[in-house]
């Protein structure tokens, strides 16, 4: 599956990766969005090497990072693809 106006793919989670930007332009258009860290640009599933731990780090940025609070606007959960976790 391609990259799309409403899908944003990462390869991984790291300070280069601003997510704080990809969550506000995906809460400012109107249908959403979902980002997937464990993905490269071309669809590869790459996986993450401890999917829980980005998972609050994302929750972390978000809080920190974006005002007002962007809290309860947003889900970050860890999936399974090809027996990787996301």
């Amino acid at each position: 599956m391609p990259e799309t106006n409403r899908i944003e793919y990462k390869r991984e989670l790291n300070i280069d990766v601003d997510i704080e930007k990809e969550v506000i332009a995906f809460l400012n258009y109107h249908e959403g969005g979902v980002i997937y860290i464990g993905i490269d640009k071309t669809g590869n599933v790459v996986g993450v090497s401890d999917a829980d731990g980005d998972a609050l780090k994302i929750k972390d940025r978000i809080k920190n990072n974006i005002s007002p609070s962007a809290m309860g606007l947003f889900d970050v959960v860890v999936e399974e693809r090809e027996a990787r976790r996301l």
